[in-house]
């Protein structure tokens, strides 16, 4: 069970850009930066974290609607399929080796994230092909459930869906909200550490790494990973 945002790729500099041409374009006077970003993203969801920033501000700063919050958000999703979509994002090392030998070993693969399914097509079409959904047998989004990470709601609808129990499965993930909402249905967790999360607290997962590139060919068999 993948994430997909610091997971399978390092997004997370394409969302930030994305996130400040959005605001530029609708003439708001915000620029996220580095250290600000890596804040935010503690809050799952990019119109959650729009409305988190906007209330976290002096009082009576700005007071957006969530339909301008959506339309700010609708923008900010197109342009960060334009970037992807370019091929300037590629996957991190290992994974689509990995998506291979799990689908030669014939196991079920999902996707769940709290990403839109628009920002995990514009990805995935790129760099897996036009044919990329032929590799997982469940995709739960963002938008698919009512809470998302550190909620477990994704995990919870992606196994229902696979039909398995949690501890037959084992999730991969790059941050706290993540390992969190996977341990918390009973699934062993596989944390490959990303430029923003790499310093949390990981206490709780099975196995820790930076890449995917070193696990043995058995590695999903193994109970201690």
């Amino acid at each position: 069970m993948f994430d997909v945002d610091g997971t399978m790729a390092e997004t997370e500099e394409f969302h930030r850009r994305a996130f400040n041409e959005a605001f530029s374009y609708f003439d708001l006077p915000w620029n996220w930066d580095v250290a600000t970003y890596g804040r935010l993203l503690r809050i799952a969801g990019g119109k959650e974290r729009i409305r988190y920033f906007v209330e976290s501000l002096p009082e009576d700063s700005f007071d957006l609607s969530d339909s301008r919050i959506n339309e700010l958000h609708r923008f900010k999703t197109r342009r960060y399929a334009e970037l992807v979509g370019s091929g300037a994002c590629g996957l991190r090392p290992g994974v689509a080796d990995l998506i291979l030998r799990a689908r030669d070993g014939r196991l079920r693969l999902a996707i769940v994230t709290t990403t839109s399914r628009d920002n995990i097509g514009a990805l995935l079409s790129r760099n897996l092909g036009p044919d990329w959904k032929q590799n997982f047998d469940v995709i739960v989004a963002g938008d698919d459930v009512p809470n998302k990470k550190p909620e477990a709601d994704a995990y919870h609808a992606a196994l229902d869906a696979l039909g398995l129990p949690a501890a037959s499965c084992l999730a991969i993930e790059d941050s706290r909200n993540g390992l969190v909402a996977a341990v918390s249905v009973g699934a062993p967790v596989l944390i490959t550490r990303s430029l923003y999360f790499r310093d949390e607290d990981f206490t709780g997962a099975a196995s820790v790494t930076d890449d995917l590139t070193d696990l043995p060919d058995n590695f999903w068999f193994d109970p201690d990973l």
